[in-house]
């Protein structure tokens, strides 16, 4: 049975700012908690009992503050034995020394990868396939909602702007939807016309009206929003072919009525029931990238890795694709989601020589993306996304993910790699946010296979400029204006309030016995 990360936490008393296990956004499998994770997680709750009470607090209270999220570091650093996080003792006692070290505000914060689903669960956890597997998964509503999103992403955390980005889901187009509405006319059906619309769990529709409610909220811009529509969605079923008319009608209405900022596509998805995947760099592309040069939204983010629930189609998710579509689009921007990193189906995988070769510090599927920069150093316009990636490996294996961050500014440049979190489904990002902040590569590593540290600099284009320059935002503009923009006295008065951040993750783990 899966749980929720913070259900399964609660129930065992565990109080803890950032995860203790890796949690599944429903593109990998849940697992248990490895054996140094819950080492972790016991000397946390130690070290939180005993400073807890040092400061005059209680333990609950004691974990939603500064203090307690250095309690949880330097644990970490104890049981992994490596000062894998940058944390002084003294951040666990005194919230100045937090607040001098860590000033919040420091970065730019443009988060290229957060998801809701607008209370809706996704439809594999109810599946057939899950069912006769023995699970029984209720929906969990509100952890996914626009609701908890916002509070968490522009609330809880230091996320000064974020794209909401998309999940596989097919809409009807314009002709289909006209169709679809006369025939519920017809039969006398009173049928909401976004229903009619559809699109899964999050359309893109849905992702453009909350973008929308953000920048409204906000009185100014604080959200850009994903389009879901993809090569594949609309097929010709009779000729086993791509629907170009239909599939340029929906693009159509994508850009100029959506106003979208760029494309998501998940190559392993099959929405439109077309029985085909699709690739990068594929004719089916080939005329999605036609018309979307047409359009002038010439940005193409694609998940890449993270694709063990697929077994028909996730070898497409495979990031080799992308060195022919980049060659060959060089007007176009590819962002590659997760760095690729493929995830096995269980984390053991991670200490698998043919997953991971600590001697070459190589990992599957992030090593077919290091080659194609390698192959072709010239290659300017492809950039390493690193949501769920930097946060399930910082969580599972430190090391891997000095390995993640280190390979990724070796090969492709600190200006060719982007901050995202896949949150919500690991809670507020502010815990990714202060890891980061604290994360360095040990000069272990870096002497051994040649890494650069990373410096702030390094850090400031990877938190938002490098997706600034992406998405066509000034960051000084912006910053200006958000000083005081009326989304920033929200916070301000959330804050005044004393309302804690909640140190609940929605992702899903395996219940335990």
């Amino acid at each position: 049975m899966w749980v929720p990360k913070w259900q399964r936490d609660r129930a065992k008393g565990v109080d803890s700012p950032i995860p203790t296990q890796v949690v599944s956004n429903e593109e990998i499998w849940p697992r248990p908690q490895h054996p140094l994770q819950a080492r972790w997680e016991h000397r946390m709750g130690e070290l939180a009992t005993v400073n807890s009470k040092r400061v005059g607090l209680d333990r609950r209270a004691f974990m939603r503050t500064s203090m307690g999220l250095a309690t949880a570091f330097w644990a970490s650093n104890e049981v992994y034995g490596q000062r894998y996080w940058d944390v002084d003792r003294e951040e666990m006692f005194e919230l100045a020394v937090h607040e001098e070290k860590w000033p919040k505000g420091e970065y730019f914060v443009f988060d290229v990868q957060a998801h809701f689903t607008n209370g809706f669960a996704l439809d594999f956890r109810q599946s057939e396939f899950m069912r006769n597997m023995g699970f029984d998964l209720a929906n969990d509503a509100d952890a996914y909602s626009f609701n908890t999103f916002f509070k968490e992403m522009l609330l809880d955390s230091e996320t000064d702007m974020l794209v909401i980005s998309g999940v596989p889901g097919r809409e009807r187009n314009p002709t289909e939807e006209r169709l679809e509405h006369a025939a519920n006319v017809a039969e006398g059906k009173q049928v909401e016309p976004m229903a009619v619309r559809g699109g899964g769990v999050l359309p893109s529709w849905l992702m453009a009206a909350r973008r929308d409610d953000i920048n409204g909220i906000a009185g100014g811009q604080r959200a850009l929003s994903q389009s879901n529509c993809a090569p594949n969605h609309y097929w010709d079923p009779v000729n086993d072919k791509q629907d170009r008319v239909a599939l340029k009608e929906q693009m159509e209405r994508e850009v100029k009525e959506y106003k979208t900022s760029s494309w998501k596509l998940y190559c392993h998805f099959d929405p439109g029931r077309s029985g085909h995947g699709f690739q990068l760099d594929d004719e089916a592309s080939a005329y999605f990238y036609e018309v979307a040069r047409e359009l002038g939204q010439t940005i193409v983010s694609v998940h890449k890795g993270y694709a063990s629930q697929s077994r028909r189609f996730g070898h497409l998710a495979n990031p080799k694709d992308v060195e022919k579509a980049a060659l060959e689009n060089p007007d176009f921007t590819f962002v590659v989601y997760h760095s690729a990193l493929k995830h096995g189906p269980t984390e053991p995988a991670f200490e698998d020589p043919a997953f991971f070769d600590p001697t070459t510090g190589d990992f599957a599927w992030h090593d077919v993306l290091m080659d194609i920069k390698r192959r072709n150093p010239g290659l300017d316009n492809v950039h390493c996304e690193i949501g769920s990636a930097f946060g399930t490996l910082a969580i599972a294996h430190p090391v891997m993910c000095m390995h993640l961050m280190g390979k990724n500014i070796k090969h492709y440049g600190a200006d060719r790699v982007l901050w995202g979190t896949d949150c919500l489904w690991w809670g507020s990002p502010q815990w990714c946010i202060d890891a980061f902040k604290r994360f360095q590569i040990s000069d272990e590593i870096c002497e051994k296979f040649g890494y650069s540290k990373i410096t702030k600099q390094d850090k400031a284009r990877i938190f938002g400029l490098n997706a600034a320059k992406i998405y066509g935002v000034n960051p000084d503009t912006v910053r200006r204006a958000i000083r005081d923009d009326d989304l920033t006295r929200i916070k301000r008065a959330y804050r005044d309030r004393g309302i804690e951040p909640d140190n609940a993750a929605h992702g899903w783990v395996r219940a335990e016995a």
